[in-house]
């Protein structure tokens, strides 16, 4: 049998076992989310048990977000020579390793160095999965599969933070990094029984027994089986691969690669910004260490809501349109929180909003970055542009910690970091223009913007 299997995933209804694919890609990207909260959570302990001043509580948040933006720029690449299937179980062990290690440190030094490890293997994982999710998903509904797995991110750190705000009430702040470590090894037979590897780095790279695990594939997926692979045909794609001769050197390519990069920098700036420092920061307005938390846990129940409300309305709306909007009122609250944080009939309620809208943010330019790149090259554009994200991250911590040291107060900060959602809306709406009238129709309502 000839079939047109990317065609045939774009127009047909999702099967049974493609939302099963979106499904084990939100349960990957909820230790993501749980890593990030862990240390958010366990952060007032580690201050008080080890002495830690801002600058120092600073650089250990960041580094991680460090790990994470080195694993999507050096780690993800070789998911397009070796498989996204592969690189990810490869990175799941380095994550549950440097989570379960972590909880045995006994400096700062060896525990900076582990969470650089864990970074490396997170951020070497979402690449893929992001890929993975956007490639099983059918025309009408990448854009929300995306988005959707992104909620995995929410998800792993509101149940995450819940049972971690449990566990410091009763232990110390290492029972977090134990119970991440043994998730993450539970997770493994998951991704190993419905993770499967991408069809489209089969048919472009055809490794040794393609042929055979395309078949499998489309076995589970309640399809007929093909005779051989099918002619990897992504002209129209070419000129959108960094890796491809052609499109190395295309202005507009580089253009475009250049303004996600821009958006992801500044968006996830400000994203790790609020969910790394508004638990302590609460704290520092006045409010008790578990109301604190208790912040911390409303934000990513907003994200939840964020990014289920992003993929429900982005079949209906234009991506850009969709983005844009989310990015401005992510800017508001923010402004809004700055001046109510103190306030507690205020800023529960503002956490829920707050972290709705910058969650959706992000889960609209995850939405948005496979479908700029070919298969052959996927991984490694999502790769880049979630690695130069996290480098914006990672710099937020730090600086946040250099002001604190410096007097700064904690409204300030969240007037200071809702510029950085303004100014991304600017090469979002750029990188809309750069799209050609035929990129515009094969993309069609995937990547409509």
């Amino acid at each position: 049998m000839k079939l047109d299997l990317k065609s045939a995933i774009d127009e047909s209804p999702m099967s049974a076992f493609q939302k099963l694919v979106v499904v084990v890609c939100i349960v990957l990207n909820m230790l993501d989310g749980f890593d990030v909260l862990a240390v958010a959570f366990s952060a007032p302990h580690l201050a008080a048990d080890w002495h830690l001043n801002g600058k120092q509580l600073g650089a250990l948040l960041g580094a991680g977000l460090f790990g994470m933006a080195a694993g999507g720029l050096f780690i993800a690449p070789f998911a397009d020579r070796i498989g996204r299937r592969l690189l990810v179980l490869l990175c799941l062990f380095a994550i549950a390793g440097g989570m379960v290690a972590s909880a045995f440190a006994q400096t700062l030094d060896e525990l900076v160095v582990l969470r650089v490890v864990t970074g490396l293997g997170i951020g070497g994982m979402l690449a893929s999965i992001s890929v993975i999710a956007a490639e099983y998903a059918s025309n009408k509904w990448r854009s929300g599969a995306i988005s959707m797995q992104s909620t995995g991110y929410t998800l792993g750190a509101t149940i995450g933070g819940a049972i971690t705000g449990v566990l410091l009430s009763y232990y110390s702040w290492r029972s977090a990094f134990l119970f991440g470590g043994v998730c993450t090894l539970l997770i493994i037979p998951v991704a190993l029984y419905g993770l499967p590897e991408s069809l489209d780095f089969l048919i472009a790279r055809r490794p040794k027994g393609a042929l055979g695990k395309v078949n499998a594939i489309l076995k589970r997926m309640k399809w007929e089986t093909v005779e051989q692979l099918p002619v990897a045909d992504y002209t129209a794609e070419a000129t959108l691969a960094p890796t491809s001769g052609r499109g190395a050197t295309s202005p507009v390519m580089i253009l475009r690669t250049i303004l996600i990069w821009m958006a992801f920098v500044l968006v996830m700036a400000g994203f790790y910004f609020v969910m790394s420092w508004t638990p302590k920061l609460l704290v520092q307005a006045g409010m008790s260490a578990a109301q604190g938390v208790t912040g911390g846990v409303l934000l990513n129940v907003g994200g939840i809501i964020g990014c289920t409300l992003f993929s429900l309305v982005s079949g209906h709306v234009k991506l850009r349109n969709l983005l844009s909007a989310f990015l401005v009122a992510s800017a508001m609250v923010l402004v809004f929180f700055g001046a109510n944080g103190s306030r507690l009939q205020y800023a529960m309620p503002a956490s829920i909003v707050l972290g709705a809208a910058i969650s959706a943010c992000v889960g609209g330019l995850y939405a948005l970055t496979p479908l700029l790149y070919s298969p052959k090259a996927r991984t490694t554009g999502v790769g880049w542009a979630v690695g130069m994200g996290r480098l914006g991250a990672m710099v937020a911590p730090v600086l946040v910690g250099i002001l604190m040291d410096r007097g700064w107060q904690a409204s300030n900060l969240y007037y200071l970091f809702a510029v950085p959602f303004l100014l991304a809306a600017v090469p979002v709406n750029v990188i809309a223009y750069t799209l050609t009238s035929r990129e515009r129709t094969r993309q069609a309502d995937a990547v409509e913007v």
